[in-house]
């Protein structure tokens, strides 16, 4: 810092370049803030040595690593107007108004976000126009979900319909999310009759709702309804997220039942194999179930909100952090996204499902382990013998890919595993172009 502050440009222990929280010049022309920048990342690097060396169990080990990072993340320098030079000069190019803009845009946070920087300004986006836009109607309703038909957008079509089973831990519309960027958009473009199932956002009403009544009354029940609508007695199903994973304990049970329904399911950023969860597994051991479970107790479900706060300290500088600088620091309005617009659109999970689903999953791997039982039927995948398209995303904080290729040692039939680019959701809204990439392909 000293060789800096007359001139001499000394490297220091942590590198200037690669962290983009760091990317004004100032951290490497000032002296101050080189100073500042070279503790914070010197201060960092020892709490983790001092952390890798620590004699505990590896389970404790990863919550404490958790632990660890969000804590220095929150304490960065540049979550601090007086040590983040980008604040600092914005205040004085505006004479101090993007302080009061800032200030502004936390008091409405405080009042109408439960205090959390909003991620998105959601104003540009109506739904049926610009997000969820693929002509289609409501074919089929019962208490738990509704069943979409997409018109045909073209002279013929393939002689198996395709249905969609989404994630009920967010609305369906990330499937068909805007014109150009719609999977949905681009099936019913190629020849395909498509189907969407949309499920209720649960309320207390929904406490007792069990997987069993996701599986028998949300695809079976689809399934139903696309027969008898297209006269076809098999469909493709295409499952994302926690979809897939009921798509194939669906598919699972049909073949325990002998009934040879299910002509081909593809898997898009699922996990079949809970063994190596990823980050995830830090919210899902006993204790925090436990917890959850209580919570969940008194409410009869999981509050989106809380859903939403946990996938954000898995990512908390591009999720959290980020927007505390850009909107109350710098004073900046968050910006119109069509993909963060429908994240903040989320729901609730129903208790005893979510119950269900954490224990049977996280905890004892139950479905992996050929141990699973509903309906009365005890699910094998490896004799689920149709083919099986998998699709997993290299940077998937939610399905880590090495997890998600686990499945393919899991399903009988033909599997084809493909890893994709980008995360979890931008690794699905990816629609074919020249920039698109694959990261590797196996079968």
């Amino acid at each position: 810092t000293a060789a800096r502050a007359v001139g001499r440009q000394v490297d220091g222990p942590v590198a200037t370049t690669g962290d983009a929280r760091f990317a004004d010049g100032a951290w490497s022309q000032n002296a101050g803030f080189f100073a500042l920048h070279q503790l914070y990342g010197v201060g960092g690097r020892y709490l983790r040595r001092l952390l890798a060396d620590a004699q505990i169990d590896e389970a404790t080990r990863r919550k404490a690593e958790f632990a660890l990072n969000l804590t220095l993340d929150a304490l960065a320098p540049t979550n601090a107007p007086l040590t983040n030079p980008a604040v600092l000069k914005r205040a004085f190019e505006t004479g101090g108004l993007s302080l009061l803009r800032g200030m502004r845009n936390f008091v409405d946070d405080v009042v109408h976000n439960s205090g959390r920087p909003r991620q998105v300004d959601m104003s540009p986006f109506t739904l049926g126009e610009n997000l969820g836009a693929t002509p289609g109607k409501v074919v089929y309703r019962n208490d738990l979900m509704e069943l979409i038909q997409y018109e045909a957008q073209t002279d013929e079509v393939h002689r198996i319909p395709l249905l969609c089973s989404p994630p009920w831990i967010n609305k369906y519309y990330i499937m068909d999310l805007a014109p150009g960027k719609s999977l949905v958009e681009w099936a019913v473009q190629h020849g395909h009759t498509v189907f969407m199932i949309s499920y209720r956002n649960p309320d207390a009403s929904m406490r007792d709702t069990t997987m069993e009544d996701y599986l028998i009354h949300g695809p079976r029940m689809a399934m139903d309804v696309v027969a008898d609508i297209t006269g076809e007695e098999q469909v493709n199903i295409l499952g994302l997220c926690l979809g897939g994973a009921l798509t194939a304990m669906l598919v699972a049970y049909l073949t325990a039942i002998d009934e040879q329904r299910v002509n081909s399911i593809t898997l898009l950023n699922t996990l079949l194999d809970y063994s190596e969860p990823g980050p995830l597994g830090v919210f899902t051991d006993l204790a925090t179930v436990e917890r959850l479970e209580a919570k969940m107790e008194r409410t009869g479900y999981l509050a989106a909100s809380e859903m939403r706060g946990t996938f954000d300290a898995l990512r908390p500088n591009d999720l959290i952090f980020n927007y505390v600088v850009n909107n109350w620091m710098l004073g900046e309005e968050p910006p119109a996204f069509d993909i963060l617009t429908w994240n903040a659109d989320s729901t609730n999970m129903p208790a005893e499902m979510h119950s269900w689903y954490l224990r049977a999953c996280y905890l004892n791997n139950e479905l992996a382990e050929g141990r699973m039982e509903l309906l009365g039927e005890r699910l094998s995948l490896k004799q689920v013998e149709c083919d099986t398209y998998i699709v997993a995303a290299q940077n998937d904080h939610i399905a880590p890919w090495r997890s998600s290729y686990h499945s393919t040692q899991l399903l009988g039939g033909d599997v084809r595993f493909v890893l994709s680019s980008r995360g979890h959701i931008a690794g699905i809204v990816n629609p074919p172009s020249p920039k698109a990439k694959i990261g590797r392909s196996s079968e």
